[in-house]
């Protein structure tokens, strides 16, 4: 519903401008407003935007994908990391030495409350 409102905050021009104003009188319009969404019986039908305006849309929705694709792959290397411990020739023997010993907790102690 954000997107809804940013949305009709730009300004508007009914369909029926488009065919009253023609295609020429539409892009004065977006040169002087920078976006134009069009409308028909005051609903949002299409966004008619500048060459300029669409390639840095492009270009920022590219950046955003690739700065994702690089956070992934950092987690991806440092679980593979974490999960290559698993594969060590003595992985079982540590295993059963951390849970056959006593629970480290920081210097904090857990007491469950008697009775439960």
């Amino acid at each position: 519903m954000h997107a809804l409102s940013e949305l009709m905050q730009l300004p508007h021009a009914p369909a029926s401008d488009v065919k009253k104003l023609g295609w020429r009188g539409m892009m004065r319009t977006l040169q002087r407003e920078g976006a134009v969404v069009v409308t028909n019986h005051n609903t949002p039908e299409a966004v008619i935007l500048s060459t300029e305006a669409y390639t840095a849309l492009q270009r920022s929705a590219q950046q955003g994908a690739a700065k994702t694709e690089a956070e992934l792959d950092a987690l991806r290397q440092r679980f593979d990391a974490r999960l290559s411990a698993l594969q060590a020739d003595d992985a079982a023997e540590r295993l059963r030495a951390v849970l056959g010993g006593p629970a480290t907790l920081g210097g904090k102690l857990k007491v469950a409350p008697r009775g439960g």
